[in-house]
């Protein structure tokens, strides 16, 4: 008997939450849809294959029984699988409509339905966070078939009354005093039947399409937020409302800067001729390039605060702050000339000690003088 990993092929963890097998089979469910894959064998034995795996693990007694006992407890317990296609939509009749906004099967009445909502990510780069953005975004979703403008049925052929139901949608049994109504089985309660379904839509009622939208991303916005485009979803069928479109926003990381709030990070390496007596450095930042004043005697760790450098409130559009944390770079290596001046340098201001163990021994010069630059650099401690 072929083992079969549900949690391998729904591409999720054994300890997933309900939650978290749904999100995964509306993802599948929207990639292996035959409606996408017309005429595609392989996906659809691949949807069949999911909609197995979404069955099982969502359904507690299944699940219960598969984590226990494996593919053969379900198959000795009776499960069985899907035969076919229309199978699924069967089953998940009620799960479509809440992915897709229709259930792929014809419904019971023609009440408005509203279209479900869509998620995508957006993902943007640190500096595009600085001004407004827009950007243009090419989604895939279901709309209102053209053909049958959503009835499901070919308009060059339409619709009669059904034969069973007499056009009322749901057929009543009585035996004595028992009575029993239920809907019709033949037109699934519209009270009508299709002549033949919309070739177009085979009568779902809705088509596949990719559709381009320009996407406003405001200046300011920080990594994770959600952005809702109105009516940008699934459509409604039968006068139901559009689903919405929500953005997660993903920002990538920066080399050299981070976000803290409405402020930019970052670290600026100065030498450390520059951090004893001042100095002015350029340096490039997003499309511009900023003059540091470096004040003389700064210390390593300390920052130099840029107002109004930072990224623009979302709500207020007011501006944080460039925070530089300033690290001082110590040379490894110095020429001899270099060493004697630091050595008369170390005299006039009083720091012997330091000097003296400079040369002591050959073997220990090396510690020592990375001894002497730490001390001279950042003090006793």
């Amino acid at each position: 008997m072929t083992y079969k990993d549900y949690y391998a092929i729904l591409g999720i963890p054994r300890d997933a939450t309900q939650e978290e097998i749904k999100r995964a089979y509306r993802r599948l469910a929207l990639k292996y849809h035959p409606d996408r894959n017309p005429g595609n064998k392989e996906a659809e034995e691949k949807f069949k294959e999911i909609s197995e795996a979404y069955e099982v693990l969502s359904d507690p007694e299944k699940r219960a029984i598969y984590d226990v006992y494996g593919y053969s407890g379900l198959k000795s317990s009776g499960y069985k699988g899907f035969e076919d296609v229309s199978d699924i939509f069967k089953t998940f009749s009620d799960i479509f409509e809440e992915f897709f906004g229709f259930s792929f099967e014809e419904k019971t009445q023609t009440k408005p339905r509203d279209g479900a909502d869509l998620s995508y990510e957006v993902v943007l780069d640190f500096e595009d966070l600085f001004q407004e953005k827009r950007i243009n975004l090419e989604i895939e979703k279901f709309e209102i078939c053209e053909v049958c403008k959503g009835s499901g049925y070919d308009p060059q052929k339409g619709v009669r009354i059904c034969d069973v139901c007499n056009g009322k949608g749901r057929v009543t049994y009585t035996e004595g005093f028992f009575r029993i109504s239920y809907t019709c089985p033949d037109c699934k309660g519209r009270g009508t039947i299709y002549i033949e379904k919309c070739p177009k839509c085979k009568g779902s009622g809705k088509v596949w399409r990719k559709k381009e939208l320009e996407v406003i991303v405001p200046a300011g916005i920080e990594d994770g937020s959600i952005l809702r485009i109105p009516k940008e979803g699934e459509p409604g069928l039968f006068g139901g409302k559009p689903g919405d479109l929500f953005l997660r926003i993903k920002v990538k990381p920066h080399r050299y800067f981070y976000r803290e709030k409405n402020n930019v990070i970052g670290q600026l390496k100065i030498n450390f001729i520059s951090a004893i007596l001042g100095d002015k450095v350029r340096i490039p930042y997003f499309g511009e390039e900023l003059e540091i004043n470096i004040p003389a005697g700064i210390q390593p760790g300390e920052e130099i605060v840029i107002e109004g450098k930072g990224l623009p409130d979302i709500k207020t559009g007011k501006k944080g702050n460039l925070i530089l944390k300033v690290q001082v770079e110590i040379p490894k290596k110095i020429s001899k000339e270099g060493e004697k001046l630091l050595k008369k340098f170390a005299e006039i201001e009083g720091i012997k000690d330091f000097v003296n163990e400079l040369s002591i021994n050959q073997k220990d010069s090396k510690k020592k003088k990375e001894r002497f630059w730490e001390k001279f650099i950042f003090g006793n401690k």
